[in-house]
């Protein structure tokens, strides 16, 4: 296996499906062995969470984290695919919207709730993606998604455009929030641009682009992992460590990583009072 591992920040461009970023790094960094977190649409950009190496095998502990999404709603036009890459297959008039009407929908939406996945999704029905079949014209019945949405603001409205920012749950499409939230307002729409601004505490701000992408754009597993504690072992622990055996450590978090001086062994979880067993070995 090659001896460098990590993952990547990448700023997403419009226009690239993930799977195309995921072959660029794999090109730039001669390893074969790259997966990303939370796929973005070719016109969605913002932040994708590439993992490289031994980085492919920590996805379990970060892919549930929150993700905030800034979205360009446009008004009055529904398409067949929720966003601007699509047909108009609907128009209604736009009701006047005072900023009070606005929020309140927005604010409608927070909590827990249902989502029908859209058909032009990357979900897979026997074998098939959604979109697949959406593109020739078959839609078929999907089942509802349980999803959150943390938190959502308005940050504009102008004519027949309005931009919010929604906090949500891994799972959620914002296209079909973007959707409800015209519904609720009594028209439609279908959004213009949408871009990933962070992903829990990882942010767009540390991102870099596909084409800069270099052995030294890696970062560490111990930082991408440093929500949950650090331990380090030696001696007897290390050995049992290295095997994969249990450790007996006075913590009570789910999860805890374990390293030493040549880096991180594994992922730890909670079994019992004292007692981690190795969930994930990082070697």
């Amino acid at each position: 296996m090659e001896n460098f591992s990590g993952c990547l920040f990448i700023n997403k461009p419009v226009g690239l499906t993930s799977r195309q970023v995921g072959v660029i790094a794999s090109k730039k960094l001669g390893t074969r062995k790259i997966g990303h977190l939370g796929t973005l649409d070719p016109f969605a950009e913002g932040l994708l969470i590439l993992m490289v190496n031994s980085g492919t095998k920590i996805a379990p502990y970060i892919e549930d984290k929150v993700k905030t999404y800034k979205a360009y709603l446009k008004l009055g036009k529904k398409t067949d695919s929720g966003d601007l890459t699509g047909n108009i297959i609907e128009e209604k008039d736009i009701p006047s919207l005072s900023i009070d009407k606005i929020n309140e929908v927005l604010h409608s939406f927070l909590g827990k709730s249902k989502q029908i996945p859209p058909m032009y999704s990357a979900i897979k029905v026997n074998g098939t993606h959604l979109y697949d079949m959406a593109r020739k014209g078959i839609e078929i019945e999907r089942e509802p998604r349980d999803i959150e949405v943390f938190s959502i603001e308005l940050n504009s409205h102008e004519n027949d455009e309005l931009v919010f920012t929604a906090k949500v749950s891994k799972g959620t499409y914002i296209r079909t929030l973007g959707e409800d939230i015209a519904n609720r307002l009594n028209t439609v729409g279908h959004l213009t641009r949408l871009i990933r601004t962070e992903i829990d505490g990882y942010s767009l701000k540390d991102a870099i682009n596909p084409e800069d992408i270099t052995i030294d754009s890696l970062k560490p597993i111990s930082e991408v992992l440093n929500f949950m504690p650090h331990f380090k072992v030696s001696g007897a622990m290390e050995k049992i460590a290295l095997n994969g055996g249990k450790l007996f450590l006075r913590y009570k978090e789910k999860y805890i990583l374990i390293y030493n001086d040549d880096g991180p062994i594994g992922v730890y979880e909670f079994a019992s009072d004292g007692v981690y067993s190795c969930s994930r070995g990082l070697r």
